[in-house]
């Protein structure tokens, strides 16, 4: 291998694939990262045998070659570098590294002890738009199991039909689902279930990006690609295995109707409840009561160690008056992703499901489970 390559570029690739390297003790190979030059491009790969990341940076060969090299030692000294133009070369095993004032050699390790990451042969893609597609994902990740006894509920669910992809997270307590309307035709329903940790990724290395990602699949992985700006060429491709499983038939807990509800002030009920969290004990409660006769919801919370706190919002109700309980958190969460400043609150008694969402907008859902009132 001996090729020329920007500093800027390369330290841009090496930040996107070591992401997935660790401190693998059992497999040490894994930490490294796998460089192989083809036609105008260096390749960068990594994997931790769950996620595979390839990154193309343009370059100018001068021979083609692959090595294996300690990805964390590779990218603090190519961010250490000065020079805006670095030469690379393969020397056996290793790799040398050559800039105006700097000379340095990596030990590196056998290409052939790298593991495979699969690639997924078909041709078959959907494509979406990156800024959409991401902020989809922000806005379900956070409700995702952690809970490993059931792994079909520690990814976030992806359905694909006809012109639209849900979004779908749960653990059980709360849901979210969020929908997002797609160029594309798709012919047959696709559903997959993708871990939380690649969830986080496609976050991380897509989330500043305005572009298309083109979405690959296959029975056991699938692929999300972009493309560099200039030309018809991958920069990034992330492929993750799929988790194996039945999602939940979540639709059957999302009420369709609601024996109260509420139009309230996205924001002022955002910052009641976060001054009622200061008072909350270890179990996170919160108390509210919603009113239809005088038309107010009413947030209280008593803490013997440190005090109480009550605040009433003025809201547009109509149905049953209800005192319900819920976790100040899981309440939160579901508000700070609703971007209107009206959100409706659907109640169904103090154990049924609740439901928030924008009065503007049905492309995203949020259903919490109250507890019980002490």
């Amino acid at each position: 291998m001996n090729l020329i390559v920007l500093k800027e570029n390369l330290k841009r690739g090496l930040d996107v694939v070591e992401r997935v390297i660790g401190k693998n003790i059992s497999l040490p190979i894994l930490n490294n990262i796998f460089l192989s030059s083809e036609k105008n491009f260096l390749k960068l790969s990594a994997t931790d045998l769950e996620i595979g990341i390839h990154y193309w940076v343009l370059t100018k060969i001068e021979k083609e070659g692959s090595v294996v090299i300690p990805g964390r030692v590779l990218s603090s000294f190519i961010s250490y570098l000065q020079d805006q133009k670095i030469n690379i070369k393969s020397k056996g095993l290793d790799l040398v590294i050559e800039a105006e004032k700097n000379r340095t050699q990596i030990k590196g390790f056998d290409a052939n002890e790298y593991p495979i990451i699969p690639k997924i042969e078909s041709e078959e893609f959907i494509e979406v738009n990156s800024q959409k597609f991401i902020e989809g994902l922000n806005q379900v990740v956070e409700v995702v199991s952690t809970a490993q006894m059931r792994p079909e509920i520690t990814g976030i669910l992806l359905f694909f039909d006809k012109d639209a992809i849900k979004i779908v997270g749960t653990d059980s307590f709360r849901l979210a689902e969020k929908k997002i309307t797609i160029n594309t035709k798709i012919k047959d329903a696709k559903t997959f279930i993708i871990p939380k940790k690649t969830i986080k990724e496609l976050i991380s290395v897509f989330g500043d990006k305005k572009q298309k990602i083109k979405i690959f699949f296959s029975p056991n992985q699938i692929m999300f690609e972009s493309n560099i700006e200039e030309i018809e060429h991958p920069e990034v491709q992330i492929i993750s295995r799929l988790i194996d499983g039945d999602y939940p038939n979540y639709q059957e807990i999302v009420p369709k109707s609601f024996a109260t509800q509420a139009v309230v002030n996205r924001d002022e009920l955002i910052r009641q409840i976060k001054t009622a969290s200061l008072f909350v004990d270890k179990n996170n409660e919160i108390k509210v009561s919603v009113n239809p006769e005088n038309k107010e919801i009413e947030i209280k919370v008593q803490n013997p160690d440190i005090g109480e706190n009550t605040a009433s919002l003025q809201a547009k109700i109509k149905g049953e008056k209800i005192d319900i309980s819920f976790n100040w958190k899981f309440l939160l969460d579901g508000l700070v992703n609703i971007k209107s400043d009206q959100v409706l609150i659907g109640l169904n008694g103090e154990e049924g499901p609740a439901i928030v969402k924008s009065i503007e907008e049905e492309d995203y859902i949020y259903v919490v489970m109250p507890v019980k009132i002490s």
